[in-house]
């Protein structure tokens, strides 16, 4: 079959196969696993097919989002089906790395259950359709999606708007789907500040489409586009005069809603518990910045001692227009000679990449990221650092930015670049880590763990400015963890919480209401996994040098933990034991 063919083409290229019988064995566990894997993704794959061709699911790139009736019995049935037969296979598995596998996708398909019965049961299914759509064809208009898969677009762009037989326009049916549940007793509404965002947002994406087509190079997309366009601007009428009456003006959770989103996200401690770890952090942190603030003051010959101040001057050290992207790269590239020089990790064949969004991709992700290709068939297509677009004023002037002063630039690409999210996403690509410690292991403790734990063992090897500028962005992750539970339980209001980021964190405006949008509506609960995920590898480590002693290599130990993909916290603990610190310490007893 076809995808088993890619799959094991993606693999034996990832892995440089050999005649080598133990590269042999390695690969024939992940394939086997993979199999599995694909078959999982596939019976998902229907529902939301756009987001499934970007993992690299093939046959669905000319699909559209299932909302047809009875969609939440039909993806539990879906999830129900696929734990039957995972747990038959885990019945009959001796293989350890292949069960293990296994068990992580069968708990994953139990939390998708979990998940969409209680958003069913409690919640109003209000989306931002027109972020849902932009976001789909920003992936598969990618440059780096071939012709042959980019000319898709053109079939789901007439399944959108209802030209294709058999189909309605996409738009009507969010309005049934969001109609039906309107007269269900008890349902939580959608927060009035998000949907008031997602209208301000809207005419930016429904802009943004074309700027994606015409840069397609496909041809013929014009009517069709603008018919979607149409429709789209017509159901954000149809929100503005039907949600937005009925939406809620807090955006506080149910207690059971906000501990499932921290769950989801791979968090496994109560709000009270984050808020006591994120407090006494976020104190330790603020004393570090007041005792590294006077020798940045000193180095740079700034009049003042307070972490604030010098922060606030450094920020003044803006590089805008194509100067802006060079610097990044030039802080990359000596954060690479770093990597290397200090043994940090194993750095990738090919050097990381950056670029600033458009203002569409701006509007839909406001904050940096990394845009990742997808992750199973993968035949070339690299990970990017974007940073969100900064538009000249009219003037010719350009607004002061927080990602635009260079002290940033060196947290910021550790962090996003390497050896953070970039190293972990090429690394997945390039060294056929399974598809189950990929994507269904993936959550945001495991993934933002390492990204802030990644800046943490850049840090000492940064100049002074970097230095402190990397302690205000643990100490805004730490500031995450408390504001984030505290805003969701009643504590702190969001205005309370806004002016601790840009008071004492030192977040521009911009940046701190992205904040509090992540907090309130983006993402409740996502923001807290950071400092989690980042204690949990701290941990490790802690655990890991106490044990090896003198036998402790921390690049060995940082290729080890990138090698396993995304596996959760307590499972990659269970790891690292069994796999990385008992054979050594069995060493040196024969040795001895």
């Amino acid at each position: 079959m076809l995808k088993k063919m890619v799959l094991a083409g993606m693999v034996a290229a990832a892995l440089g196969l050999s005649s080598h019988a133990g590269a042999e064995e390695a690969t024939s566990w992940v394939e086997r696993s993979n199999e599995i894997a694909y078959g999982v993704l596939e019976s998902q794959a229907k529902f939301a097919p756009e987001f499934s061709s970007q993992t690299g699911v093939s046959g669905f790139d000319e699909e559209i989002f299932d909302l047809g009736e009875n969609l939440t019995q039909r993806q539990i049935a879906s999830s129900q089906a696929n734990i039957e037969h995972l747990e038959k296979l885990l019945a009959s598995e001796s293989d350890p790395r292949i069960r293990q596998d296994l068990q992580i996708m069968i708990q994953s398909q139990k939390d998708n259950i979990e998940a969409t019965q209680v958003n069913h049961d409690r919640v109003m299914p209000y989306g931002n359709l027109n972020g849902l759509i932009f976001a789909g064809f920003r992936g598969q208009l990618d440059k780096q999606v071939p012709m042959e898969r980019r000319k898709a677009a053109l079939v789901r762009l007439k399944k959108y708007t209802g030209e294709t037989k058999g189909y309605q326009p996409l738009v009507e049916l969010a309005k049934l789907r969001l109609t039906e549940r309107m007269s269900v007793e008890n349902l939580i509404p959608p927060f009035r500040g998000e949907v008031e965002k997602d209208l301000a947002d809207a005419p930016k994406l429904i802009g943004g489409l074309e700027q994606l087509f015409q840069a397609s190079e496909l041809e013929g997309w014009e009517d069709s586009l603008a018919l979607l366009q149409g429709q789209l601007t017509d159901y954000n009428v149809w929100v503005k005069d039907n949600i937005l009456p009925r939406t809620r003006a807090s955006s506080m959770l149910p207690r059971e809603l906000y501990e499932l989103q921290l769950k989801n996200w791979g968090v496994d401690a109560s709000p009270e518990e984050l808020m006591a770890l994120g407090q006494v952090a976020f104190m330790d942190i603020r004393n570090e910045m007041m005792a590294l603030a006077p020798l940045v003051a000193k180095e740079k010959g700034f009049d003042t001692r307070d972490y604030r101040e010098v922060l606030k001057l450094l920020k003044k050290e803006q590089v805008h227009g194509e100067a802006l992207m060079a610097s990044y790269r030039e802080v990359m590239a000596q954060i690479d000679q770093i990597i290397e020089t200090e043994g940090l990790a194993t750095l990738p064949a090919e050097p990381a990449r950056v670029r600033m969004a458009s203002e569409a991709e701006t509007a839909q992700q406001p904050a940096a990221h990394l845009d990742i290709p997808r992750l199973v068939g993968n035949t070339g297509e690299f990970p990017e650092f974007i940073v969100p677009a900064i538009a000249q004023n009219e003037d010719g002037s350009w607004p002061e930015s927080d990602y635009a002063y260079r002290a940033m630039m060196w947290t910021l690409s550790a962090h996003e670049a390497r050896p953070g999210h970039e190293m972990q996403f090429t690394t997945m690509i390039r060294g056929g880590v399974s598809t189950a410690r990929a994507l269904f292991a993936f959550n945001s403790a495991n993934v933002e763990g390492w990204a802030l734990y990644a800046e943490a063992i850049t840090k000492p090897h940064m100049p002074l400015e970097g230095q402190l500028s990397s302690l205000q962005y643990r100490l805004l992750r730490a500031a995450r963890i408390w504001l984030d539970p505290a805003i969701n339980l009643g504590l702190v209001t969001p205005e309370e919480a806004k002016r601790v980021l840009m008071e004492e964190v030192v977040e521009d405006d911009s940046n701190a209401q992205t904040e509090i949008d992540r907090y309130t509506f983006r993402s409740p609960g996502q923001a807290t996994a950071y400092y989690y995920g980042y204690t949990k590898l701290q941990a490790l480590r802690a655990q890991t040098e106490l044990s090896l002693k003198d036998r402790f290599d921390a690049q060995e130990f940082h290729d080890f933990i990138l090698a396993q993909g995304l596996l959760p916290p307590a499972v990659l603990r269970q790891t690292v034991e069994a796999e990385f610190v008992a054979p050594r310490l069995q060493t040196a007893v024969t040795q001895n």
